[in-house]
Protein backbone atom coordinates (compact mmCIF):
# COMPACT_ATOMS: atom_id res chain seq x y z
CA UNK A 1 0.00 0.00 0.00
CA UNK A 2 2.18 2.43 0.98
CA UNK A 3 5.05 0.86 -0.61
CA UNK A 4 4.22 2.19 -3.91
CA UNK A 5 4.57 5.55 -2.98
CA UNK A 6 7.82 4.91 -0.78
CA UNK A 7 10.56 2.25 -0.78
CA UNK A 8 9.67 -0.51 1.74
CA UNK A 9 13.47 -0.72 2.49
CA UNK A 10 14.10 3.24 3.05
CA UNK A 11 11.32 3.01 5.32
CA UNK A 12 12.27 0.09 7.10
CA UNK A 13 15.83 1.84 7.26
CA UNK A 14 14.50 5.28 8.57
CA UNK A 15 12.63 3.40 11.44
CA UNK A 16 15.21 1.44 12.44
CA UNK A 17 17.38 4.63 13.30
CA UNK A 18 14.63 6.36 14.75
CA UNK A 19 14.31 4.04 17.39
CA UNK A 20 18.11 3.11 17.66
CA UNK A 21 18.27 6.90 18.12
CA UNK A 22 15.64 6.76 21.22
CA UNK A 23 16.95 3.57 22.59
CA UNK A 24 21.02 4.83 22.54
CA UNK A 25 20.10 7.65 24.31
CA UNK A 26 17.98 6.09 26.98
CA UNK A 27 20.75 3.70 27.50
CA UNK A 28 22.50 6.83 28.18
CA UNK A 29 20.35 8.31 30.72
CA UNK A 30 20.63 4.76 32.58
CA UNK A 31 24.43 5.30 33.17
CA UNK A 32 24.11 7.70 36.18
CA UNK A 33 22.99 7.22 39.61
CA UNK A 34 19.04 7.04 40.43
CA UNK A 35 17.21 10.10 41.19
CA UNK A 36 13.44 9.29 40.38
CA UNK A 37 11.23 10.28 43.21
CA UNK A 38 9.60 6.56 43.48
CA UNK A 39 12.93 4.86 43.31
CA UNK A 40 14.60 6.68 46.25
CA UNK A 41 10.93 6.61 48.21
CA UNK A 42 10.31 2.86 47.68
CA UNK A 43 11.76 0.50 44.71
CA UNK A 44 15.20 0.82 45.45
CA UNK A 45 14.63 1.79 49.19
CA UNK A 46 12.16 -1.12 50.59
CA UNK A 47 14.88 -4.03 48.85
CA UNK A 48 17.63 -1.94 50.18
CA UNK A 49 16.34 -1.98 54.01
CA UNK A 50 15.43 -5.65 53.32
CA UNK A 51 19.23 -6.03 52.47
CA UNK A 52 19.84 -4.07 55.88
CA UNK A 53 17.87 -5.82 57.95
CA UNK A 54 18.35 -9.38 56.85
CA UNK A 55 15.66 -10.33 54.92
CA UNK A 56 11.71 -8.96 54.85
CA UNK A 57 10.23 -6.98 57.86
CA UNK A 58 7.57 -5.07 58.98
CA UNK A 59 7.02 -1.66 58.56
CA UNK A 60 4.01 0.12 59.19
CA UNK A 61 5.28 3.40 59.10
CA UNK A 62 5.43 2.94 55.35
CA UNK A 63 2.05 1.66 53.76
CA UNK A 64 3.96 1.07 50.01
CA UNK A 65 5.86 -1.78 51.71
CA UNK A 66 2.97 -4.02 51.71
CA UNK A 67 2.44 -3.81 48.23
CA UNK A 68 3.24 -6.39 45.95
CA UNK A 69 6.65 -6.07 44.45
CA UNK A 70 8.32 -8.52 41.95
CA UNK A 71 10.24 -6.43 39.71
CA UNK A 72 11.88 -5.03 43.44
CA UNK A 73 12.78 -8.45 44.01
CA UNK A 74 14.62 -8.09 40.82
CA UNK A 75 16.71 -5.12 41.93
CA UNK A 76 17.89 -7.28 44.95
CA UNK A 77 20.24 -8.96 43.22
CA UNK A 78 22.19 -5.76 41.80
CA UNK A 79 21.51 -4.23 44.81
CA UNK A 80 23.16 -6.66 47.17
CA UNK A 81 26.49 -6.15 45.03
CA UNK A 82 26.16 -2.53 45.75
CA UNK A 83 25.03 -1.34 42.03
CA UNK A 84 21.67 0.78 41.78
CA UNK A 85 22.26 1.72 38.32
CA UNK A 86 21.74 -2.11 36.93
CA UNK A 87 18.02 -1.41 38.38
CA UNK A 88 17.48 1.24 35.84
CA UNK A 89 18.32 -1.66 32.99
CA UNK A 90 15.79 -4.16 34.12
CA UNK A 91 13.16 -1.45 34.13
CA UNK A 92 14.46 -0.31 30.72
CA UNK A 93 14.14 -4.01 29.35
CA UNK A 94 10.38 -4.53 30.58
CA UNK A 95 9.93 -1.47 28.13
CA UNK A 96 11.74 -2.46 25.27
CA UNK A 97 10.01 -5.83 26.02
CA UNK A 98 6.44 -4.25 25.68
CA UNK A 99 7.60 -2.31 22.57
CA UNK A 100 8.40 -6.17 21.23
CA UNK A 101 5.09 -7.80 21.71
CA UNK A 102 3.62 -3.73 19.93
CA UNK A 103 6.05 -4.67 17.16
CA UNK A 104 5.05 -8.56 17.08
CA UNK A 105 1.31 -8.36 17.18
CA UNK A 106 0.99 -5.44 14.29
CA UNK A 107 3.90 -7.05 12.27
CA UNK A 108 2.35 -10.53 11.66
CA UNK A 109 -1.21 -8.56 10.74
CA UNK A 110 0.32 -5.93 8.73
CA UNK A 111 4.17 -6.53 7.66
CA UNK A 112 7.06 -5.22 9.64
CA UNK A 113 6.91 -1.39 8.53
CA UNK A 114 3.63 -1.08 10.57
CA UNK A 115 5.28 -3.11 13.64
CA UNK A 116 7.99 -0.69 13.47
CA UNK A 117 5.90 2.21 13.87
CA UNK A 118 4.01 0.66 16.57
CA UNK A 119 7.23 0.22 18.30
CA UNK A 120 8.10 3.74 17.94
CA UNK A 121 4.97 5.33 18.86
CA UNK A 122 4.94 3.64 22.09
CA UNK A 123 8.66 3.35 23.38
CA UNK A 124 9.28 6.89 22.41
CA UNK A 125 5.97 8.05 24.27
CA UNK A 126 7.31 10.77 26.73
CA UNK A 127 6.01 8.82 29.99
CA UNK A 128 7.53 5.49 28.77
CA UNK A 129 10.75 7.42 27.54
CA UNK A 130 10.78 8.79 31.43
CA UNK A 131 9.93 5.53 32.89
CA UNK A 132 12.50 3.77 31.15
CA UNK A 133 15.05 5.59 32.51
CA UNK A 134 14.37 4.86 36.00
CA UNK A 135 14.47 1.71 38.68
CA UNK A 136 10.33 1.74 38.83
CA UNK A 137 7.82 -0.82 38.36
CA UNK A 138 5.22 0.77 36.07
CA UNK A 139 6.88 -1.10 32.79
CA UNK A 140 7.16 -4.77 34.58
CA UNK A 141 3.64 -4.42 35.49
CA UNK A 142 2.55 -3.37 31.75
CA UNK A 143 4.62 -5.90 30.00
CA UNK A 144 3.13 -9.00 32.03
CA UNK A 145 -0.31 -7.33 31.45
CA UNK A 146 0.33 -6.96 27.71
CA UNK A 147 1.39 -10.60 27.35
CA UNK A 148 -1.48 -11.55 28.99
CA UNK A 149 -3.50 -9.86 26.69
CA UNK A 150 -2.01 -11.17 23.41
CA UNK A 151 -1.44 -14.73 24.75
CA UNK A 152 -5.73 -14.62 25.33
CA UNK A 153 -6.19 -13.41 21.85
CA UNK A 154 -3.54 -16.21 20.75
CA UNK A 155 -6.10 -19.00 22.52
CA UNK A 156 -8.95 -16.99 20.59
CA UNK A 157 -7.20 -16.69 17.16
CA UNK A 158 -6.60 -20.45 17.61
CA UNK A 159 -10.67 -21.26 18.28
CA UNK A 160 -9.49 -21.95 21.87
CA UNK A 161 -7.98 -25.24 21.15
CA UNK A 162 -4.62 -24.86 23.03
CA UNK A 163 -5.33 -23.98 26.81
CA UNK A 164 -1.77 -23.65 27.51
CA UNK A 165 -2.21 -20.15 26.08
CA UNK A 166 -4.83 -19.75 28.52
CA UNK A 167 -2.31 -20.53 30.91
CA UNK A 168 -0.13 -18.30 29.89
CA UNK A 169 -2.37 -15.33 29.87
CA UNK A 170 -2.98 -16.31 33.74
CA UNK A 171 0.33 -16.73 34.79
CA UNK A 172 1.28 -13.17 33.27
CA UNK A 173 -1.60 -11.37 35.05
CA UNK A 174 -0.90 -13.39 37.88
CA UNK A 175 3.01 -11.91 37.73
CA UNK A 176 1.38 -8.27 36.53
CA UNK A 177 -0.79 -8.08 40.10
CA UNK A 178 2.21 -9.30 41.59
CA UNK A 179 4.35 -6.20 40.38
CA UNK A 180 1.45 -3.64 40.82
CA UNK A 181 -2.00 -3.17 42.34
CA UNK A 182 -2.90 -1.26 39.16
CA UNK A 183 -3.38 -4.82 37.67
CA UNK A 184 -5.99 -5.64 39.41
CA UNK A 185 -8.43 -3.65 37.54
CA UNK A 186 -6.96 -5.41 34.13
CA UNK A 187 -7.45 -9.02 35.82
CA UNK A 188 -10.81 -8.39 36.90
CA UNK A 189 -11.85 -7.05 33.38
CA UNK A 190 -9.72 -9.73 31.33
CA UNK A 191 -11.71 -12.78 33.70
CA UNK A 192 -14.83 -11.14 33.07
CA UNK A 193 -14.28 -11.43 28.73
CA UNK A 194 -12.80 -15.70 29.03
CA UNK A 195 -15.98 -15.89 30.27
CA UNK A 196 -18.15 -13.66 27.56
CA UNK A 197 -16.02 -14.02 24.63
CA UNK A 198 -15.77 -17.78 25.12
CA UNK A 199 -19.93 -18.16 25.58
CA UNK A 200 -20.10 -15.72 22.69
CA UNK A 201 -17.92 -17.93 20.57
CA UNK A 202 -18.47 -21.44 21.38
CA UNK A 203 -22.38 -21.46 22.16
CA UNK A 204 -21.34 -23.85 25.30
CA UNK A 205 -22.72 -23.68 28.81
CA UNK A 206 -21.12 -24.42 31.74
CA UNK A 207 -17.86 -24.47 29.80
CA UNK A 208 -16.88 -20.49 29.56
CA UNK A 209 -17.55 -20.60 33.43
CA UNK A 210 -15.05 -23.54 33.87
CA UNK A 211 -12.49 -21.48 32.11
CA UNK A 212 -13.00 -18.32 33.87
CA UNK A 213 -12.29 -19.84 37.34
CA UNK A 214 -9.56 -21.81 35.66
CA UNK A 215 -7.76 -18.59 35.15
CA UNK A 216 -8.69 -16.55 38.06
CA UNK A 217 -7.10 -19.37 40.32
CA UNK A 218 -4.22 -19.61 38.19
CA UNK A 219 -3.94 -16.36 38.56
CA UNK A 220 -4.19 -15.95 42.33
CA UNK A 221 -1.86 -18.75 42.97
CA UNK A 222 0.47 -16.81 41.16
CA UNK A 223 0.26 -13.09 43.28
CA UNK A 224 -1.01 -15.24 46.59
CA UNK A 225 2.30 -14.86 48.18
CA UNK A 226 2.31 -11.45 48.67
CA UNK A 227 -1.30 -11.96 49.58
CA UNK A 228 -0.70 -14.14 51.96
CA UNK A 229 2.04 -12.17 53.70
CA UNK A 230 0.18 -9.24 53.81
CA UNK A 231 -3.14 -11.10 55.64
CA UNK A 232 -0.11 -12.92 58.55
CA UNK A 233 1.20 -9.23 58.71
CA UNK A 234 -1.63 -6.98 58.26
CA UNK A 235 -5.08 -9.21 58.32
CA UNK A 236 -5.82 -7.60 55.05
CA UNK A 237 -4.41 -9.77 51.75
CA UNK A 238 -4.79 -6.39 49.62
CA UNK A 239 -3.02 -4.12 52.34
CA UNK A 240 -3.71 -1.11 52.74
CA UNK A 241 -6.58 -1.16 49.92
CA UNK A 242 -10.06 -2.24 51.26
CA UNK A 243 -8.70 -1.74 54.58
CA UNK A 244 -12.15 0.01 56.25
CA UNK A 245 -13.30 -3.01 54.59
CA UNK A 246 -11.15 -5.93 56.90
CA UNK A 247 -10.79 -3.87 59.80
CA UNK A 248 -14.62 -4.23 60.02
CA UNK A 249 -14.71 -7.71 60.30
CA UNK A 250 -11.30 -8.04 62.77
CA UNK A 251 -12.24 -5.44 64.89
CA UNK A 252 -8.97 -4.07 65.32
CA UNK A 253 -7.78 -0.39 64.13
CA UNK A 254 -4.36 0.70 62.88
CA UNK A 255 -2.43 3.31 63.27
CA UNK A 256 0.09 5.08 60.78
CA UNK A 257 0.23 4.24 57.69
CA UNK A 258 -3.71 2.05 57.33
CA UNK A 259 -5.46 5.22 59.01
CA UNK A 260 -3.27 7.52 56.52
CA UNK A 261 -4.88 5.36 53.45
CA UNK A 262 -8.61 5.09 54.94
CA UNK A 263 -8.27 8.86 55.26
CA UNK A 264 -6.77 9.05 51.40
CA UNK A 265 -10.01 7.34 50.62
CA UNK A 266 -12.42 8.93 51.76
CA UNK A 267 -10.52 12.54 50.65
CA UNK A 268 -10.91 10.81 46.84
CA UNK A 269 -14.17 9.59 47.27
CA UNK A 270 -15.44 12.70 44.75
CA UNK A 271 -13.16 13.70 42.09
CA UNK A 272 -14.94 16.57 40.61
CA UNK A 273 -14.73 17.80 44.34
CA UNK A 274 -11.21 17.43 44.98
CA UNK A 275 -9.95 19.02 42.14
CA UNK A 276 -12.07 21.45 42.10
CA UNK A 277 -10.55 22.34 45.93
CA UNK A 278 -7.06 21.84 44.87
CA UNK A 279 -7.57 23.58 41.39
CA UNK A 280 -10.24 25.15 41.06
CA UNK A 281 -11.58 23.33 38.20
CA UNK A 282 -15.47 22.96 37.31
CA UNK A 283 -17.52 19.72 36.46
CA UNK A 284 -17.10 19.80 32.40
CA UNK A 285 -13.07 20.47 33.32
CA UNK A 286 -13.16 17.36 35.52
CA UNK A 287 -15.42 15.44 33.15
CA UNK A 288 -13.21 15.63 30.36
CA UNK A 289 -10.04 14.84 32.10
CA UNK A 290 -9.63 11.17 30.31
CA UNK A 291 -9.56 13.41 26.69
CA UNK A 292 -7.22 15.93 28.60
CA UNK A 293 -4.82 13.67 29.83
CA UNK A 294 -3.85 12.99 26.45
CA UNK A 295 -3.41 16.79 25.53
CA UNK A 296 -2.03 18.45 28.61
CA UNK A 297 0.13 16.07 30.83
CA UNK A 298 3.12 17.90 32.72
CA UNK A 299 6.07 16.19 34.78
CA UNK A 300 5.93 17.05 38.24
CA UNK A 301 2.53 18.47 37.94
CA UNK A 302 -0.07 17.10 40.37
CA UNK A 303 -2.82 19.33 38.40
CA UNK A 304 -1.71 18.15 34.83
CA UNK A 305 -1.68 14.56 35.69
CA UNK A 306 2.30 13.86 36.54
CA UNK A 307 3.38 12.98 33.17
CA UNK A 308 3.19 13.39 29.22
CA UNK A 309 1.65 11.54 27.03
CA UNK A 310 1.30 12.01 22.70
CA UNK A 311 -2.03 13.41 21.54
CA UNK A 312 -1.43 10.75 18.32
CA UNK A 313 -2.63 7.83 20.73
CA UNK A 314 -6.06 9.59 20.73
CA UNK A 315 -5.80 11.25 17.58
CA UNK A 316 -5.19 8.41 14.98
CA UNK A 317 -7.26 5.76 17.10
CA UNK A 318 -10.18 6.27 15.74
CA UNK A 319 -9.72 5.80 12.16
CA UNK A 320 -8.55 2.56 13.21
CA UNK A 321 -12.56 1.35 12.91
CA UNK A 322 -12.56 2.68 9.17
CA UNK A 323 -11.99 -0.83 7.70
CA UNK A 324 -14.04 -4.16 9.30
CA UNK A 325 -10.77 -6.20 9.70
CA UNK A 326 -9.58 -7.65 12.97
CA UNK A 327 -12.76 -5.85 14.97
CA UNK A 328 -12.98 -8.90 17.56
CA UNK A 329 -9.06 -7.83 18.42
CA UNK A 330 -9.52 -3.55 17.98
CA UNK A 331 -13.08 -3.70 19.93
CA UNK A 332 -11.21 -5.47 22.61
CA UNK A 333 -8.58 -2.72 23.01
CA UNK A 334 -10.94 -0.41 22.44
CA UNK A 335 -13.15 -1.72 25.76
CA UNK A 336 -10.23 -2.39 27.69
CA UNK A 337 -8.51 0.90 27.21
CA UNK A 338 -11.75 2.46 27.82
CA UNK A 339 -12.43 0.55 31.24
CA UNK A 340 -9.28 0.84 32.45
CA UNK A 341 -8.63 4.86 31.73
CA UNK A 342 -12.30 4.92 33.34
CA UNK A 343 -11.24 2.77 36.29
CA UNK A 344 -7.82 4.78 37.13
CA UNK A 345 -9.17 8.25 36.51
CA UNK A 346 -12.43 8.14 39.17
CA UNK A 347 -10.82 5.53 41.27
CA UNK A 348 -7.35 7.19 42.36
CA UNK A 349 -5.66 10.00 41.83
CA UNK A 350 -5.34 10.75 38.39
CA UNK A 351 -1.52 10.38 37.04
CA UNK A 352 -0.26 9.13 33.65
CA UNK A 353 1.59 6.28 35.25
CA UNK A 354 -1.22 4.70 36.69
CA UNK A 355 -2.91 4.67 33.23
CA UNK A 356 0.33 2.86 31.50
CA UNK A 357 -1.65 -0.37 31.07
CA UNK A 358 -3.70 0.67 28.07
CA UNK A 359 -0.77 2.74 26.20
CA UNK A 360 0.48 -0.28 24.02
CA UNK A 361 -3.22 -1.25 22.94
CA UNK A 362 -3.75 2.55 21.92
CA UNK A 363 -0.70 2.29 20.41
CA UNK A 364 -1.43 -0.44 18.13
CA UNK A 365 -5.09 0.89 17.84
CA UNK A 366 -2.70 4.16 16.66
CA UNK A 367 -0.74 2.00 14.09
CA UNK A 368 -4.09 0.31 12.76
CA UNK A 369 -6.08 4.28 12.25
CA UNK A 370 -2.77 5.44 9.91
CA UNK A 371 -2.56 2.39 8.02
CA UNK A 372 -6.43 2.85 7.37
CA UNK A 373 -5.60 6.37 6.32
CA UNK A 374 -3.19 5.42 3.79
CA UNK A 375 -5.20 2.92 2.34
CA UNK A 376 -8.22 5.29 1.58
CA UNK A 377 -5.87 7.95 0.20
CA UNK A 378 -4.26 5.28 -1.93
CA UNK A 379 -7.88 4.80 -3.69
CA UNK A 380 -8.19 7.99 -4.40
CA UNK A 381 -7.82 9.35 -7.54
CA UNK A 382 -4.41 11.65 -8.71
CA UNK A 383 -2.75 13.98 -7.43
CA UNK A 384 -5.20 14.47 -4.60
CA UNK A 385 -4.61 10.52 -3.14
CA UNK A 386 -0.47 11.77 -2.78
CA UNK A 387 -1.65 14.73 -1.25
CA UNK A 388 -3.31 13.31 1.65
CA UNK A 389 -0.60 10.71 1.55
CA UNK A 390 1.47 13.46 2.46
CA UNK A 391 -0.47 15.08 5.00
CA UNK A 392 -0.73 11.96 6.75
CA UNK A 393 2.78 11.11 7.04
CA UNK A 394 3.14 14.95 8.19
CA UNK A 395 1.00 14.99 10.71
CA UNK A 396 2.17 11.82 11.72
CA UNK A 397 5.86 12.66 11.65
CA UNK A 398 5.04 16.41 13.40
CA UNK A 399 3.24 14.07 15.98
CA UNK A 400 6.40 11.92 16.69
CA UNK A 401 8.93 15.10 16.30
CA UNK A 402 7.08 16.03 19.68
CA UNK A 403 8.44 12.43 21.77
CA UNK A 404 11.95 13.80 20.14
CA UNK A 405 11.66 17.41 21.95
CA UNK A 406 10.72 15.93 25.28
CA UNK A 407 13.51 13.40 24.74
CA UNK A 408 15.89 16.50 24.16
CA UNK A 409 14.58 18.69 27.47
CA UNK A 410 14.78 15.33 29.41
CA UNK A 411 18.29 15.01 28.34
CA UNK A 412 19.33 18.88 29.26
CA UNK A 413 17.87 18.52 32.48
CA UNK A 414 19.23 15.76 33.54
CA UNK A 415 23.00 16.90 32.23
CA UNK A 416 23.91 13.22 32.02
CA UNK A 417 27.34 13.46 30.24
CA UNK A 418 28.81 15.19 32.84
CA UNK A 419 28.84 12.27 35.03
CA UNK A 420 29.09 9.64 32.57
CA UNK A 421 32.26 10.95 31.30
CA UNK A 422 34.26 11.60 34.97
CA UNK A 423 33.30 15.60 34.48
CA UNK A 424 31.85 15.01 37.94
CA UNK A 425 32.10 12.50 41.20
CA UNK A 426 29.05 10.52 41.96
CA UNK A 427 28.46 12.92 45.04
CA UNK A 428 28.59 16.27 42.64
CA UNK A 429 25.93 14.53 40.05
CA UNK A 430 23.55 13.68 43.49
CA UNK A 431 23.59 17.28 45.30
CA UNK A 432 23.22 18.70 41.75
CA UNK A 433 20.01 16.85 41.53
CA UNK A 434 18.75 15.72 45.20
CA UNK A 435 18.62 18.79 47.33
CA UNK A 436 18.94 16.46 50.97
CA UNK A 437 21.92 14.84 49.13
CA UNK A 438 24.62 16.59 51.28
CA UNK A 439 22.37 16.35 54.35
CA UNK A 440 21.72 12.93 54.43
CA UNK A 441 25.80 11.88 53.60
CA UNK A 442 26.34 14.11 56.44
CA UNK A 443 24.46 11.65 58.54
CA UNK A 444 26.29 8.28 56.71
CA UNK A 445 29.78 9.48 57.10
CA UNK A 446 29.55 11.43 60.50
CA UNK A 447 26.62 9.81 62.96
CA UNK A 448 26.99 6.54 64.90
CA UNK A 449 25.67 3.20 63.06
CA UNK A 450 22.62 2.86 65.38
CA UNK A 451 21.76 6.73 64.52
CA UNK A 452 17.41 6.40 63.95
CA UNK A 453 16.75 8.87 62.19
CA UNK A 454 13.21 10.68 61.54
CA UNK A 455 11.77 12.59 58.27
CA UNK A 456 10.10 15.93 57.96
CA UNK A 457 9.40 17.28 54.81
CA UNK A 458 11.88 15.15 53.37
CA UNK A 459 9.11 13.96 50.68
CA UNK A 460 9.95 10.48 52.18
CA UNK A 461 13.28 9.40 49.95
CA UNK A 462 15.76 7.42 51.94
CA UNK A 463 17.23 5.09 49.77
CA UNK A 464 20.99 6.70 50.07
CA UNK A 465 20.65 6.91 53.71
CA UNK A 466 22.62 4.06 55.42
CA UNK A 467 21.20 4.72 58.70
CA UNK A 468 17.40 3.55 59.97
CA UNK A 469 14.92 6.17 59.47
CA UNK A 470 10.98 6.28 59.85
CA UNK A 471 8.35 9.16 59.25
CA UNK A 472 4.45 9.55 59.15
CA UNK A 473 2.47 9.37 56.60
CA UNK A 474 2.00 13.20 56.19
CA UNK A 475 5.46 13.61 54.99
CA UNK A 476 5.97 15.51 58.97
CA UNK A 477 2.75 17.51 59.42
CA UNK A 478 0.84 14.98 61.75
CA UNK A 479 3.93 14.67 63.38
CA UNK A 480 4.51 18.30 63.75
CA UNK A 481 0.92 19.51 64.83
CA UNK A 482 1.55 16.73 67.45
CA UNK A 483 4.41 18.61 69.25
CA UNK A 484 3.21 21.91 69.25
CA UNK A 485 -0.03 20.67 70.61
CA UNK A 486 2.56 18.58 73.39
CA UNK A 487 4.43 22.02 74.08
CA UNK A 488 1.97 23.16 76.45
CA UNK A 489 3.69 21.17 79.11
CA UNK A 490 7.09 20.11 79.30
CA UNK A 491 6.87 16.87 80.28
CA UNK A 492 4.40 15.97 77.51
CA UNK A 493 6.87 17.69 75.36
CA UNK A 494 9.08 15.17 76.59
CA UNK A 495 7.65 12.47 76.11
CA UNK A 496 6.24 12.77 72.96
CA UNK A 497 9.86 13.39 71.28
CA UNK A 498 10.40 10.64 73.16
CA UNK A 499 8.14 8.09 71.40
CA UNK A 500 9.19 9.48 67.88
CA UNK A 501 12.20 6.68 69.57
CA UNK A 502 14.92 9.05 67.16
CA UNK A 503 17.98 9.87 67.82
CA UNK A 504 18.23 12.93 65.19
CA UNK A 505 15.89 14.68 62.91
CA UNK A 506 16.17 15.45 59.13
CA UNK A 507 14.26 18.43 58.24
CA UNK A 508 13.67 20.35 55.03
CA UNK A 509 13.57 23.91 56.85
CA UNK A 510 11.42 25.62 54.38
CA UNK A 511 8.70 23.55 54.62
CA UNK A 512 9.21 23.16 58.13
CA UNK A 513 8.61 26.92 58.75
CA UNK A 514 5.72 27.69 56.04
CA UNK A 515 3.50 24.62 57.87
CA UNK A 516 4.54 26.50 61.74
CA UNK A 517 3.87 30.16 60.25
CA UNK A 518 0.27 28.35 58.46
CA UNK A 519 -0.88 26.80 60.79
CA UNK A 520 -0.10 28.15 64.42
CA UNK A 521 -0.97 31.06 66.14
CA UNK A 522 2.86 33.32 67.04
CA UNK A 523 2.00 32.55 70.83
CA UNK A 524 2.05 28.34 69.88
CA UNK A 525 4.69 28.54 67.19
CA UNK A 526 6.65 30.48 70.00
CA UNK A 527 6.46 28.13 72.61
CA UNK A 528 6.97 25.39 70.30
CA UNK A 529 10.39 26.51 69.16
CA UNK A 530 11.42 27.30 73.06
CA UNK A 531 11.30 23.84 73.87
CA UNK A 532 12.58 22.49 70.17
CA UNK A 533 15.59 24.74 71.03
CA UNK A 534 16.00 23.43 74.38
CA UNK A 535 15.66 19.72 73.61
CA UNK A 536 16.86 19.81 69.51
CA UNK A 537 20.71 21.03 68.85
CA UNK A 538 21.79 21.53 65.15
CA UNK A 539 24.43 19.43 63.88
CA UNK A 540 24.41 19.97 60.21
CA UNK A 541 22.84 22.77 57.66
CA UNK A 542 22.74 22.75 54.04
CA UNK A 543 21.02 23.72 50.79
CA UNK A 544 17.53 24.33 52.87
CA UNK A 545 18.36 20.81 55.17
CA UNK A 546 19.17 20.30 58.79
CA UNK A 547 20.54 17.40 61.06
CA UNK A 548 18.88 18.01 64.32
CA UNK A 549 20.24 16.15 67.44
CA UNK A 550 17.05 14.91 69.60
CA UNK A 551 18.60 15.27 73.17
CA UNK A 552 18.64 12.81 75.56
Amino acid sequence: MIEKHWNSKIITSLLYIVISVFVIIELFLNLTPPISRDALIHHLAIPKLWLMHGGFYEMPWASFSYYPMNIDLLYLVPLYFKNDIAPKFIHFAFGFGIGLLVYRYLGKRFGRNWGLLGFLIFFSTPVVVRLSTTAYVDLGMVFFTTASVLAWIKWQDEDYKYAKWLVLSAVCMGLAAGSKYNALIAWFFLNLMVVFYYSRDTKKGLQPVKYGVIFFVITLLVVSPWFIKNYIQTGNPLFPLFDHFFRFFHHAGRAGGAAAVTADSNWASSIFQRRGIMFGEGFWETFFVPLRIFFQGKDSSPQYFDGVLNPILIVMLPFAFLKRDYSRDKTFFLLFSAFFLLMACFLTIIRVRYIMPIIPFMAILSVMGIRNLVGWADRLSRPAGHICIIIISSITVILIAFNFLYLKDYFNTIKPARYVFHHETRDEFLTRNIGSYPAVKYINENLPDDARIFFMFLGRRGYYLDRSYHYDSSFGMKTITGMVKASKDRHDFHAYLKSLECTHILIRTQLFNKYLRDNFSEGAIGRFLHLAKEYWRPVYTSNGYAVMEVKK
